[in-house]
């Protein structure tokens, strides 16, 4: 952390899961490294993105006495990073933040790009801010202890990353399942290095998603709107997004734009890594009015991210509502 420039104190930010496994070992390594260090836990799950959260945490640091120069380091999944990272970019108007991811998603996807924020009830990700990490620390060894629900959601973002960049990684996906699901190491911290660094590609080109960023969005339109119909409760963020991106497949072959083969083989690789193709018992208006306040939207027209086939996604503004309706009625069913 010294190399990045940071000094003085480092105030810890994770949840009742992943702290009581790391937190007491991560604040000794701080203060052996010279940082003052304390921890604040809160409830695991999405059901914790709130501005009621954040406020906590707020007069947590201000019992702490943690001045601008203080680090808000974030210890835990894309939970933990999206809040800490929201506290980080707004206390103190601004006080450097690092993360430092402990599971799969946050490793691949989430601790990359700079995007924080907490939930709205109508919606997923409205509040929040671009607040690039000053730090980013991996030890994907902490993936073997990672429940297997909990590695298979994070496969989500892995394949997400494949389908709409990196073609040849889902051939890894595919012929490397066992091993990778077992956790291997080397291979396991290549596809961590291989995602981070797609992703990281693209949000350099497009820190604050005026353009190309919009991409990382495959399946996420109706992915965030199931979750927040969900309550944020049952539901995963990766086992959301995989039903979503089946949907978009579908829109997609629908409106001709996207070939059959692309959905079903998503299809194939999803069931292989235990990820749903579908979410049964939430409401079909619900879902579809939830997607109005996608931040995609312009002009109060929904931006649908598509694949016109592997690597080369395409946004379109013109899919008929009537598409919209058949297919997340068969993503609900």
């Amino acid at each position: 952390m010294r190399d990045a420039g940071l000094r003085g104190s480092a105030f810890i930010v994770s949840d009742d899961t992943v702290g009581p496994l790391y937190a007491d070992r991560a604040a000794a390594s701080l203060r052996a490294a010279g940082f003052e260090s304390a921890t604040f836990t809160f409830p695991a799950g999405e059901q914790s993105k709130t501005l009621a959260t954040v406020a906590a945490i707020y007069d947590w640091l201000l019992g702490q006495h943690a001045e601008r120069g203080s680090a808000v380091v974030a210890l835990g999944g894309g939970v933990v990073g999206d809040i800490a990272g929201f506290v980080a970019a707004t206390y103190l108007r601004g006080v450097p933040f690092v993360q430092a991811p402990a599971s799969l998603l946050a490793m691949a996807d989430a601790s990359i790009g700079g995007k924080v924020g907490v939930d709205h009830p109508r919606g997923k990700n409205l509040i929040g801010a671009f607040y690039p990490p000053a730090l980013v620390v991996q030890d994907t060894s902490l993936l073997a202890s990672l429940p297997p629900r909990s590695l298979h959601e994070g496969f989500a973002e892995v394949m997400k990353h494949g389908l709409i960049m990196d073609p040849p990684m889902l051939d890894v996906l595919e012929r490397d399942a066992a091993r990778l699901l077992a956790v291997e190491p080397e291979l396991t911290t290549e596809i961590v290095a291989r995602n981070a660094a797609l992703k990281a590609a693209v949000v350099s080109e497009d820190e604050r998603e005026g353009g190309r960023r919009v991409i990382l969005n495959y399946g996420h339109t109706i992915g965030h709107a199931i979750e927040a119909v969900s309550g944020y409760r049952g539901i995963l963020h990766g086992e959301a997004i995989s039903a979503g991106m089946m949907a978009a497949a579908e829109i997609g072959r629908r409106i001709g734009v996207t070939p059959a083969a692309v959905g079903e083989r998503q299809a194939r690789l999803f069931e292989r890594y235990s990820l749903p193709l579908r979410h049964s018992g939430l409401d079909v208006d619900a879902v579809i009015a939830a997607t109005a306040h996608d931040k995609k939207v312009a002009g109060k027209r929904v931006r649908w991210v598509l694949l016109e086939d592997y690597g080369r996604p395409v946004v379109r503004d013109d899919v008929p509502d009537d598409v919209v309706r058949e297919v997340v009625r068969e993503v609900l069913r």
